[in-house]
């Protein structure tokens, strides 16, 4: 860009943002110039997250609190017997504006892919069954569930089957998985066929 070795590391590294691509990274680079006062306050907020923000060390959340655990982790009023696994932090406000779930949250930074190289030690499975494993200790006579909310792709579903698997042995632990079928308002015409089947599958009486 303009052969300037410092705008041309910029759109390199503005280039590695998710969705943004090289006409993109140009655009951003010249109201970054055109407004130094946007430098600097993002490089401030950069910093801040740098500083502040950190993994909760009970659900791999992110949270800035110097207790270490997440705003989820700390409430109250949530139930300790329900957890629900995510892939990443961002989708717990998406499962959460539902105002139906009251439970705790597991995030595991991933899912299992062998085409991308990432297997269960990538990600925080073995701490999720530690948790589970603490509250079967703590609580033995009651039962926790695990509610896993992965995507229903063939990673997703991969790495449901393999938690389901390792959780089969611990009694009083019940897995579950969101519900899979048509959306509401949506036509028959428009529906995939795997989406069909998981309908199928998850029928109700009615």
């Amino acid at each position: 860009m303009l052969n300037i070795p410092a705008l041309e590391k910029l759109l390199h590294e503005l280039g590695q943002l998710p969705g943004v691509g090289p006409k993109t990274a140009q655009r951003l680079i010249h109201y970054i110039l055109k407004k130094p006062e946007y430098s600097q306050n993002l490089q401030l907020a950069l910093a801040a997250v740098e500083n502040e923000i950190h993994l909760c060390k009970n659900c791999f959340s992110y949270t800035d609190q110097p207790s270490g655990l997440c705003h989820y982790c700390l409430h109250p009023k949530r139930r300790d017997d329900l957890i629900c696994v995510v892939e990443e932090p961002e989708n717990i406000s998406q499962i959460d504006a539902s105002g139906i779930f009251d439970g705790r949250y597991h995030v595991l930074h991933g899912v299992i892919s062998p085409l991308e190289g990432r297997g269960p030690g990538d990600l925080k499975i073995k701490e999720l069954i530690e948790r589970v494993d603490r509250w079967m200790t703590d609580q033995p006579q009651s039962s926790i569930e695990v509610i896993l909310a992965l995507d229903s792709d063939l990673e997703g579903d991969t790495t449901m089957m393999y938690l389901a698997k390792v959780m089969a042995d611990r009694p009083h632990v019940k897995v579950s998985r969101l519900a899979q079928g048509v959306p509401i308002g949506s036509h028959l015409d428009f529906v995939d066929n795997r989406t069909l089947s998981r309908a199928l599958e998850n029928r109700v009486i009615i």
